[in-house]
């Protein structure tokens, strides 16, 4: 088993740009990383270049100790499984988890066996017989990993492998993934654009924007404490309300103003902002849909222009100071398009620097 270091990794293409920048990265041995970010954002070239598919333009990849810039994608000992499965039409199941194997003249006695133990993991035994154009779209992607199983690497990287599927399968499989990562004990490096299978599969996330790492860290640090705007707007659904604020302090008290309502801040955010120098500097507020309070005894005055019920929990898409928020309340809430209420954040508020979008608490 092994883990990874990427040091100043960068991809630039022949026409110029810059698609990768100067990653820094160390993924642990047996770790489940996963890349998240927008369309165009480097998440996809990284993972090229760590499986050897793109040159690297500078920088040194390690895969364990070993530097492996210049060595060849079948001599990394690493397993990929792509978003279009790869899988040969004209072979069977078995002849397609057996190929690789195969081609490493490897013992049929022990390409059966780990083909049967690959199945036998994913619950496809009875399909080996089969042609890819006779199998659904989770198992293609069940014998693709199957596939990659059987070679034993020492990491696997997956490229949107569930991205094809549709909704339900792909939260079937998103479980089955976590418990083969437990079954298999070593490295997967997962890329997706999909922040919910970031959240519920990663150990940590890379959350990538315009080729450079934004935040690495676990889940639920990423959505607590984000590290920037960009990161706090695409981790969570729906995502993080904006607004312009300021601090002030008031009667020795240190509040958050936005739109006339303050909001007294705790005590370690009130630290935080003290020896940050913000004290009545104006900022960015922002506030996750489960920190709005609606209908309490202060705030300010809204109007609902959207309701999505969304079975266990509401969806409420209000206006004020012309502006669109969205509040997140259970499958009990009653108001209807058109009602007015009061609206209030708790003080589980975020702040951000106006000019650098970085986040101050």
């Amino acid at each position: 088993m092994a883990g990874l270091n990427l040091k100043g990794i960068n991809k630039i293409y022949p026409n110029g740009f810059h698609a990768v920048k100067s990653i820094d990265l160390e993924i642990k041995d047996k770790e489940f990383l996963v890349f998240v970010g927008p369309s165009g954002c480097g998440k996809t070239t990284t993972l090229r270049m760590i499986a050897g598919l793109e040159e690297i333009s500078d920088g040194e990849l390690l895969i364990g100790e070993q530097v492996v810039n210049n060595i060849l994608p079948k001599d990394r000992n690493i397993a990929m499984v792509f978003q279009n499965y790869a899988l040969y039409p004209h072979m069977t199941v078995f002849e397609n988890m057996a190929f690789g194997l195969k081609l490493r003249k490897v013992k049929k006695t022990d390409i059966e066996a780990k083909v049967n133990k690959a199945a036998g993991i994913l619950g496809i035994e009875n399909l080996l017989k089969r042609r890819p154009k006779q199998l659904s779209g989770g198992q293609r992607q069940r014998v693709a990993l199957g596939r990659a199983i059987v070679r034993e690497p020492e990491v696997f990287l997956m490229d949107e492998p569930l991205s094809n599927l549709d909704a339900k399968l792909r939260v079937q499989m998103r479980a089955e993934l976590i418990k083969l990562h437990h079954e298999l004990d070593t490295t997967f490096i997962y890329v997706t654009h999909d922040q919910t299978e970031a959240m519920t599969m990663g150990t940590r996330i890379c959350v990538m924007n315009n080729g450079s790492i934004q935040q690495v860290d676990t889940p639920r640090e990423i959505y607590n404490h984000p590290a920037n705007m960009f990161v706090a707007s695409f981790i969570g659904a729906p995502q993080m309300n904006f607004m312009d604020g300021k601090l002030i302090e008031e009667n020795g008290q240190l509040l958050v103003d936005y739109n006339g309502f303050k909001l007294p801040l705790p005590e370690d955010k009130v630290k935080v902002a003290k020896e940050k120098g913000y004290i009545n500097k104006e900022l960015i507020i922002g506030c996750r849909p489960e920190d709005i309070m609606i209908d309490g005894d202060t705030g300010f005055d809204a109007e609902i222009e959207v309701i999505e019920l969304l079975g266990s929990e509401t969806y409420i898409y209000y206006s004020a100071f012309g502006k669109t928020f969205i509040a997140k309340e259970g499958k009990h809430f009653t108001k209807v398009r058109g009602d007015k209420m009061k609206i209030a954040f708790k003080n589980n508020v975020h702040a951000f620097d106006k000019e650098t979008e970085e986040a101050i608490f």
